[in-house]
């Protein structure tokens, strides 16, 4: 066994042990809350925007009830939330282009999802690890962060570390993995304040000599 095959099973069994069972934190109703909950969530926290869609998502559940709205209203509801300007503007065109192009049925299809206004790369990654089985493994600050301090990715990018991940990491856990991380990274690994003394998986791999 390789250095990198004990460093990723040592990394698969501590998360598997602390998180058996992943589920997303994130708050929805249907696959269009989905869309617009992991869009709202770019550059805000988690917790804020589940304070806000647990609210919005009693006034929407669908593209048309979103065109029914005006951009302004859509930004009154979101005024809390990181770029909230930008952000009400693509669910107003997003849902526009849902009802007129695809009968308000959201796309599975990681390219045409890209096309939509507010959804990149990540956002249709996230989208599609809840609602297919098309293999993503989106990245995220805290997975880009602790690829990199686990020496498993350099740090440049995060394009670079979500290539990484996919090379190291079997296909099958992709989506478990994604929960696992993020949820390690926010409890153990925190970019700010971090105590190497807590972080369990990075003592583990200094003790086993795999950093």
């Amino acid at each position: 066994m390789n250095l990198l095959t004990k460093k990723t099973k040592l990394i698969e069994n501590i998360l598997d042990f602390l998180y058996p069972n992943p589920i997303s934190t994130l708050y929805y109703t249907n696959e269009y809350t989905l869309l617009i909950a992991v869009i709202l969530t770019a550059r805000s926290k988690e917790k804020k925007v589940n304070e806000i869609t647990k609210y919005l998502f009693k006034k929407i559940q669908t593209p048309k009830d979103i065109i029914h709205l005006s951009v302004e209203k859509i930004k009154n509801f979101i005024k809390n939330i990181g770029l909230h300007n930008k952000k009400s503007k693509n669910i107003y065109d997003l849902s526009t282009i849902l009802i007129n192009k695809y009968n308000s049925i959201i796309p599975k299809n990681i390219s045409e999802l890209k096309f939509l206004p507010g959804v990149g790369h990540k956002t249709a990654s996230v989208f599609l690890s809840h609602v297919s089985n098309i293999p993503v493994f989106p990245v995220d600050t805290h997975i880009h962060r602790m690829m990199y301090r686990w020496k498993l990715s350099d740090g440049k990018n995060v394009k670079k570390t979500e290539k990484d991940a996919k090379r190291i990491f079997n296909k099958i856990i992709w989506r478990k993995l994604h929960l696992q991380i993020i949820f390690y990274a926010k409890k153990y690994s925190p970019s700010k304040n971090w105590d190497v003394k807590k972080d369990i998986i990075y003592q583990e791999l200094l003790r086993k000599n795999l950093l």
